[in-house]
């Protein structure tokens, strides 16, 4: 089996103060990459701020002999993004490998939700992944290569109570991920999703002990280090992980069924009808893009 090096790679990783952010970027340095370690410092709701986190692990990566540098810039401005994309450039001359990983948690159940609560977390996890995402990619363009790792969760694209902020936020990863894949792929930039299960400073207490002890951030290095490297060449795909066990995770339609010809109106009752078959996800698959969905509504066109 032969390694996967960065060497002469430059990576960036949002919120790698602790973590899967700094596990990441542990092993990113260890491979050879110059890794810019981005946090705020800030406390799990997204309050205060301060540069210790960052800085530590910056030392813990020079400690091994590798390079790296600290930002502590919020990922939710456009400012803080491009600044985090200025300290790569000017530190190590480009951006190579950009990991979105920070994130804040607000749990509160639907009702009692504020809408502090909903604007920040959307704020960090989405409005985060656009104000980095979008300067990192016009460096890696210049370049024509570049790897982008989004960070979803199984709470978007499943469900889970109590965070509604955060699932629409972790899902709306899925649809950035699905439109600049198509828009950047021809700049030799691939585009993937990761959704992580690990025990950190944002799931602590919310799973049982004997299980979060299983739960190293760790476990979840490989997936996302693959998918940063040179030897991946797929995009537009999501991957969901936890202690050890990886796969692909898919947004899917099923085959559905064709009511009427499009030269009469169609009743609801009709649907009623054919609701079992048209909820079956029996021979269900992805599809690369929007269009090619829409296929399906072809034979009543023709």
């Amino acid at each position: 089996m032969s390694g996967i090096s960065f060497k002469g790679r430059v990576a960036i990783v949002t919120g790698a103060g602790g973590g899967l952010g700094r596990e990441y970027s542990l092993d990113l340095a260890k491979r050879g990459a110059k890794v810019v370690v981005n946090d705020l410092g800030g406390s799990l709701d997204g309050s205060g701020g301060g540069s210790s986190a960052a800085d530590k692990v910056v030392a813990e990566i020079k400690a091994i002999g590798g390079e790296a540098v600290a930002n502590y810039d919020s990922v939710s401005t456009m400012e803080g993004g491009k600044n985090i994309v200025k300290t790569a450039v000017d530190h190590f001359g480009k951006v190579d490998i950009l990991i979105n990983n920070a994130g804040i948690l607000r749990d509160r159940s639907f009702l009692k939700m504020t809408e502090a609560d909903w604007d920040q977390v959307i704020a960090v996890h989405l409005r985060g992944a656009f104000c980095v995402t979008q300067p990192a990619a016009l460096v890696m363009k210049e370049n024509n290569y570049g790897r982008i790792v989004l960070t979803a969760s199984t709470s978007g694209i499943y469900g889970n109570f109590g965070q509604a902020n955060y699932g629409a936020a972790k899902m709306a990863q899925v649809g950035f991920m699905n439109v600049i894949k198509q828009e950047l792929v021809k700049y030799n930039i691939k585009v993937n999703t990761v959704a992580p299960n690990a025990d950190t400073q944002m799931t602590r207490g919310l799973i049982p002990e004997e299980i979060a002890r299983k739960l190293k951030p760790k476990f979840n290095v490989p997936m996302t280090v693959y998918l940063c490297s040179e030897e991946n060449q797929d995009t537009g795909m999501i991957f969901t992980m936890s202690a050890g066990w990886f796969a692909r995770t898919a947004v899917v339609s099923g085959e559905g069924v064709c009511i009427g010809d499009t030269e009469r109106d169609i009743a609801a009752e009709e649907v009623m009808e054919q609701f079992e078959k048209i909820k079956s996800l029996e021979n269900a698959r992805p599809f690369p893009n929007a269009t090619e969905v829409y296929a399906l509504s072809y034979p009543l066109m023709v």
